[in-house]
């Protein structure tokens, strides 16, 4: 599911930032140990590898992927539930982008963890 809409009078750019969400946490089934490697269109920095058994780098490599997707698939493939669930209190990310994973997923914002 992405997150479209035409700009309305009043919008910034802030508020026309095309987030994806994906339909199910389910779907994320991602690794959860480890090293990766992000591709350039999501970490064009000068290390794009995080090391999953780290909490500060498994939680940069989360703001960036969900922050940064432009496909599901960028999120499926990066991502996955029980790790994102973990790691949710932790993530900085932009309001609008957690709002819509927090209205898309209210388990995320209760801290429960339960199946989306």
């Amino acid at each position: 599911m992405s997150d479209k809409h035409e700009a309305q009078p009043g919008d910034t750019y802030a508020s026309m930032i095309p987030y994806v969400v994906p339909a199910s946490l389910d779907l994320l089934q991602g690794p959860t140990a480890g090293v990766v490697e992000l591709p350039t269109r999501l970490d064009w920095g000068p290390d794009n590898r995080y090391d999953l058994a780290n909490i500060d780098e498994a939680t940069a490599l989360y703001n960036k992927v969900i922050s940064e997707a432009s496909t599901e698939d960028d999120l499926t493939q990066h991502l996955n539930r029980d790790v994102l669930v973990a790691l949710w209190p932790r993530l900085r990310l932009p309001r609008r982008c957690a709002d819509l994973w927090n209205q898309a997923f209210p388990q995320l914002a209760a801290g429960n963890g339960t199946r989306g």
